[in-house]
Formats: C-alpha cells, structure tokens, sequence
C-alpha cells in the first residue's frame, strides 16, 4: 500500500468522541457504575454529565466529512443520482451495525440471567429488530436495542438532507442560505425540544456548522468560502446572542469543534505504517499518530459494539458476587478491560466487515 495523506485533527476528533462516549455508558449504566462513582466521585460524574457532549463532536464531523464527500459530486441535480448517493450511505452504515445489533442481542441475553436493571430492557421482539434495520427504531417509539445507535439513524438522516438540498439548490449560495436557516432553527428552537429528537431537525444545528466549516475551507471556488464565512461568523454571534438569556452548552462546543476544523482541519500527516521508505527510528516517533490514525478507522465500530461490553461487566461483577460487596476498585478494573475489549472487538469488527462492506455500492 502506497503512503496516504490523513488529517490529524480529524483523526483526532473522531477517535477522542468515541472513546468519550464509551466512558460515559460505562459511568451511566449498571451496578459497575454506582460503585465506581464512590471511589472515583468526580470523574465518574463529570463522564455521567457531560460525556454526552461527545455527540457534539460526531455531529459536527459528520457534517464537515459529508460536505467534502457530497461537494465532489457533479450528478447530484440528478433525482436518481442523489437516491443512489442516500442508499449507497445506508448500505456504508449497514454491514457492521446489523452485526453489532447481533453481538448486542446475545450480550444482552446472558446479561438478563444475572442483570436485573431497566437499562438491559426486555427480550427483543422481531418487528423492534426490523424496525432497527430501517433506522425507524426511535420514529416509532420502540426500545433501542444498544446505546447508540440512534445516532447511526440520525447520522442516515442528515446525510440524505445535505444530499437532497445540494440536489435542488446546485448553486452553493441559495444552499448555504436554507443550510443556516435551519440551523439557526435547530440551535435555537428544535435542539431544546425532546419531541424532536429522533429527527433530523433537532441536530442538524452542529451538523450544519460542520457542513459550514467544509465550504470555508476547502471548497474550490473563493467566493463561496467567503459567503460560507460570513454565514459561519453570524450563526457565532446568533449563539453568542442567545447565551445571554440561556447557555447551552453542546452549542458553544458544536461551533469550537467547527472553528478549530477551520483553521486546522487540514492538517495533513502520512499513514508512516505504509510508508516503508521511512527509516525505523522516524517511524517510531510517530506512533502516537499511527494510533490516533488506528482509533479513528474503527471508531464507528467501537462506538457500534462498546454497549456490548457494558451488558458483559456488568454481568461479570454481579455474577461473580462482587455487586453485594460494592467493590468498586474491581468496578473501575471491569470499565477498563471494557474499553480496552471494545476496540479490540471493532478491529475485527472493521477488518472483518466494515472494510470488506465498502464494496456494496449501487
């Protein structure tokens, strides 16, 4: 394999959300979680609060790493060409999700031997699996199977939105008009409203700003990078506004996460693994990015298998009776092999399904 460009900061961002997100199940799910909280109270709490916020980063990645896909495209004022984008994305999310719902599914269903918690649900039903395959789990009202996979379903949703508005408005200006339009919306009226939050609206207010950052810099024609400028520094002042009578949080962190993919998203570095020219001991100055370049390839993965694990400590420490104790040094012991069993399941996981699947295209 010849060496390849990456983004540092990108690769960054995806591999620090995830691993966010994973400790902040793990501080908000099960027996493990209550005893580790009174040995380690602050942090525990601090990942039970604003862990969450993580979703933010996804968010805005999404949208930046979308924008640079979608504005590639020539065909897109074709309706054909746009549905084949929009199902062409489904089939990209789909092989290592429907797989992470089966491990789920089995986690689960050892865990309910030994787990009596509402957050291991009920057994699953055939229609909620179905529902889950179409990404309708959340429109329709059903439990979710895992923690987290409502975001692949919302994340399937903007896609197809950004895909449709770049379709019907082939000229960026009008696009970047309606894309702030409802973005404003969002951060300011839908994102606070929980009726809204299994549909695209509620978060395509980071999603957005990402889309936004995209068109700042990196898209070809100058004159669109300045109008994306001047909308992006307006919504920053519309947040700012709008902090003075409420601050929301997940919004201050959607625009920093967007400003610093301004100014450094492009941030460049070589894969050094695939660069055999290289001599050895430059390649191992480099083996903090070779990881954070490893984390960020099977993020989706881990993010998509991580609840798994979570079912499966959980059952190990009550199982193994230290639940009635309260051990939580052996609590935060099990968090730890957790994550680490996390990524090393989503490099099979990706190795083994996820790289294979990018063949299934349209």
């Amino acid at each position: 394999m010849q060496s390849k460009n990456h983004f540092l900061l990108v690769d960054f961002l995806k591999t620090f959300a995830a691993l966010i997100i994973i400790l902040h199940h793990l501080s908000s799910y099960g027996q493990i979680a209550e005893d580790a909280r009174k040995v380690l109270p602050g942090l525990m709490t601090w990942l039970f609060e604003y862990g969450r916020y993580a979703v933010q980063i996804f968010l805005v990645m999404g949208g930046y790493l979308a924008a640079q896909s979608l504005t590639r495209s020539r065909d897109l004022q074709n309706p054909r060409a746009v549905l084949k984008v929009i199902l062409n994305r489904y089939l990209r999310l789909f092989a290592p999700y429907v797989v992470a719902l089966i491990v789920t599914i089995a986690c689960a269903w050892v865990a309910r031997f030994w787990v009596q918690d509402e957050f291991v649900g009920q057994s699953e039903t055939l229609g909620q699996f179905l529902a889950h395959l179409f990404f309708l789990q959340g429109i329709l009202g059903l439990d979710s199977i895992s923690a987290g996979v409502w975001y692949v379903a919302i994340d399937w949703q903007l896609y197809a939105i950004l895909a449709i508005l770049l379709g019907m408005f082939p000229g960026f200006r009008s696009f970047i008009w309606i894309l702030t339009v409802c973005c404003v919306a969002s951060l300011l009226y839908f994102n606070r409203l929980g009726t809204y939050e299994n549909y695209f609206i509620y978060f395509v207010g980071a999603y957005g700003l990402g889309v936004l950052a995209q068109l700042c810099k990196n898209y070809p024609d100058p004159s669109v990078n300045r109008f994306s400028k001047m909308v992006f520094f307006a919504v920053g002042v519309v947040i700012v506004a709008s902090s003075f009578q409420q601050v929301w949080l997940r919004n201050i962190l959607a625009y920093v996460v967007a400003t610093a993919l301004i100014f450094w998203g492009d941030w460049a570095y070589k894969d050094q693994r695939q660069d055999h020219k290289r001599p050895q001991h430059h390649s191992r100055e480099h083996k903090l990015v070779n990881g954070i370049l490893w984390g960020s390839r099977r993020s989706y993965c881990a993010f998509l298998l991580h609840f798994s694990f979570v079912l499966l400590a959980n059952s190990l420490y009550i199982g193994w009776g230290m639940g009635q104790r309260h051990e939580g040094v052996m609590a935060l012991v099990l968090m730890f092999i957790a994550v680490i069993a996390s990524w090393i399941a989503a490099n099979y996981l990706y190795r083994w399904v996820e790289v294979p699947s990018r063949h299934l295209k349209l």
